[in-house]
């Protein structure tokens, strides 16, 4: 069964991830259905903006079968790709062609983090609970988690997320500038399809605009898909280090 939903609706595309088992963890099948809709949003001329929500928890990041994997060979072909397909996922957000919101409620962790700020905007849930998360299972982050966080919230809230491990609400997102309104989970997705709305009017110039801002709003700083690279190497290490103390402690 899919794990992915998408409908369009007065030129919205609602993309939602629905796999609540596992609060939205994405392995590498549920990655590629993920990309296979926002290709679809790209390919629809008459879709003007992108709503991508989880229901009740948006993304907990990357499924631990996909990350056991890795950290049993980071180099073998499979596992790299496996990986890979992780990251294109949320690469795959900050390319689309109409302007993109986050809805989101629950956690946003990790891998569901970067999802998050993949997006152009984002509507949380007063409660909602955004965390890097790496650190405490033992992983280096990764995907390009520091340039994602530096981007939208500064230097200062990347630390407290990416070194530090701190766990922020919805609330404070809002204050540290990563989020641009909280309200109550009830409200969040109509909340982000209103937003959407108002740019899906005029599909054509939403499309123009969105490239615009993105070519004029980027830092100066390591670029998203730079990030992405320097962090490989290091999360691998890591991936890999875990898997032999989990061996060792077996043994």
């Amino acid at each position: 069964m899919s794990e992915i939903r998408y409908e369009v609706s007065d030129g919205v595309a609602v993309v939602t991830l629905d796999a609540p088992a596992r609060r939205n963890a994405l392995t590498v099948a549920m990655a590629a259905e993920l990309v296979a809709a926002l290709d679809e949003a790209d390919a629809d001329g008459g879709v003007g903006a992108v709503v991508i929500g989880g229901g009740a928890s948006f993304c907990a990041g990357a499924d631990r079968a996909v990350l056991a994997g890795a950290g049993a060979d980071p180099a073998e072909d499979a596992h790299f790709k496996n990986i890979e397909a992780i990251y294109r996922a949320f690469l795959r957000v900050g390319e689309l062609r109409s302007p993109t919101i986050a809805a989101i409620r629950g956690a946003a962790v990790g891998a569901g983090m970067n999802l998050a700020l993949a997006t152009d905007l984002r509507v949380v849930g007063s409660d909602a609970r955004l965390l890097s998360g790496f650190l405490r299972i033992g992983l280096h982050p990764g995907g390009g988690h520091f340039a994602l966080l530096e981007r939208t919230a500064g230097r200062e809230a990347a630390a407290a997320l990416g070194l530090f491990g701190a766990t922020i609400t919805g609330t404070r997102a809002v204050e540290l500038g990563m989020a641009w309104v909280d309200v109550d989970d009830a409200a969040v997705d109509q909340t982000a399809f209103d937003l959407a709305a108002v740019a899906a009017a005029d599909p054509e110039l939403s499309r123009r605009t969105v490239a615009s801002f993105r070519r004029s709003t980027g830092n100066p700083g390591v670029s998203w898909d730079v990030g992405v690279e320097v962090e490989r190497s290091p999360q691998m290490w890591s991936m890999s280090r875990k898997d032999a103390a989990a061996r060792a402690a077996t043994s």
